[in-house]
């Protein structure tokens, strides 16, 4: 018995190969690149097999059998920000026909359990607070659309006897990772204003890279529950509260600058549609709202329940930025 862990060679994916490896569990990672640089591969638990799930032949290196335990985080984000007429493929080749390869070779081995990340990009707006699972699934763009269809497949799958268990994370963060945070650290560390579109008085969750890896592991000790469940840190604060916490953790002299969320993502979406984006539609479009998830399903079925809060994940992301900053003195704050 494996883990086979699909995009395993990236944030997530790292994560959870060294809890894997901590429980002396042998690991496959697939992925399309191998860091030589990451300490997972110093273990002897663990093997590469370079797999692209855009090419449905390059599955069947893994040799999946019915005893193997399988992880899809195979994925495009939403950093780099692309134009708009690149997103639909761009997003729709890996995250919709990447999962199908991926059911269909497992069908194929008789292999019919897995652990698979979507989003919360699923919901698009929030029409329920705080958003359980069943909230309304009407994505905003191509990303949570992809996502969307994706998870529509896999209930099509579990027609046939699959077990599935999807997770809808919040912005997984964590060090070593930056996306759309690394524009406010910078903003930060240059102590400029800190712009928020709205007020700031609406609340923000994230959810830490090892309080996902739990989350798997828990689902494979509770047996594939064939649902999906959010995952999000309890207690979210105010964005506004989270980011003047920063801005004193990082001694900088930055204020925060509230602006007319109406006005702010009409440029936007201007800039947009001129093809000079500066934010993704499906990130600006929401971030006046409140979106959190409730994750009492998670605690109930799984045992599981996130140890990370907001603001110790926030504060870790951005000591893990100013490290990197210092080992590069041309990249230190003026």
């Amino acid at each position: 018995m494996r883990h086979i862990i699909l995009g395993g060679d990236g944030f997530l994916g790292t994560e959870l190969c060294k809890k894997l490896i901590a429980r002396q569990e042998t690991v496959v990672i697939a992925d399309i690149k191998r860091s030589e640089d990451s300490p997972i591969y110093q273990s002897p638990l663990v093997s590469y097999v370079p797999v692209d799930v855009c090419q449905a032949d390059s599955l069947k290196a893994l040799e999946v059998t019915p005893e193997d335990h399988v992880y899809h985080f195979a994925a495009r984000l939403l950093v780099p920000i692309l134009p708009r007429a690149q997103r639909q493929s761009y997003f729709w080749t890996v995250l919709y026909q990447g999962t199908e390869n991926v059911l269909n070779y497992l069908k194929q081995r008789g292999a019919k359990r897995l652990i698979y990340f979507t989003t919360d990009m699923v919901y698009g707006h929030t029409r329920e607070h705080p958003r359980t699972e069943s909230h309304p699934r009407v994505p905003l763009g191509p990303y949570g659309e992809a996502k969307y269809q994706s998870e529509l497949l896999c209930e099509r799958y579990r027609q046939e006897g699959f077990d599935i268990t999807i997770f809808r994370p919040r912005l997984i963060i964590g060090p070593g990772r930056l996306g759309i945070l690394e524009k406010l650290f910078k903003l930060i560390d240059m102590n400029l204003p800190v712009p928020t579109i709205g007020s700031g008085n609406n609340h923000y969750q994230f959810i830490s890279v090892s309080d996902c890896a739990e989350a798997c592991l828990a689902a494979i000790d509770a047996g594939y529950p064939n649902r999906a469940f959010n995952l999000g840190s309890a207690n979210p604060p105010p964005v506004n509260v989270l980011l003047r916490q920063l801005i004193v953790h990082a001694q900088s002299r930055s204020i925060l600058m509230p602006t007319p969320a109406f006005l702010v993502k009409a440029v936007l979406a201007g800039l947009d549609r001129i093809n000079s984006p500066l934010m993704d539609p499906e990130q600006y479009l929401i971030a006046d709202e409140t979106c959190v998830l409730d994750i009492q399903a998670g605690k109930k079925e799984l045992g599981w329940e996130p140890q990370d809060n907001d603001q110790t994940m926030l504060i870790a992301a951005y000591d893990s930025y100013r490290s990197q900053q210092q080992d590069d003195p041309d990249l230190e704050r003026a």
